[in-house]
């Protein structure tokens, strides 16, 4: 017989899980900006992927601050997560 006792998760949280979805994305982008990067070869398109790395970063670190916020016994961020911070 099963026991009712630990069946229920915790209530999700519809902001915390908006914010993750939003880093995700944000880490796309940031990758995404890499990628660009490494592939420009004119120096005005070079300047401009830089300011995309530059904006992803600054969204991603915000994401990850906002989900702290609301989340402050959450597991900490994996290295390779935290080493472009």
């Amino acid at each position: 017989m099963k026991s009712g006792f630990f069946s229920h998760r915790p209530a999700e949280d519809p902001a915390l899980t908006a914010l993750q979805s939003e880093l995700r994305t944000a880490q796309g982008e940031l990758s995404l900006a890499y990628r660009q990067f490494d592939l420009a070869t004119d120096p005005e398109l070079v300047e401009s992927c830089v300011f995309q790395i530059s904006a992803a970063k600054a969204r991603c670190n915000y994401l990850i601050r906002a989900i702290k916020a609301r989340c402050p016994d959450a597991a900490p961020l994996a290295q390779e997560d935290a080493a472009w911070i």
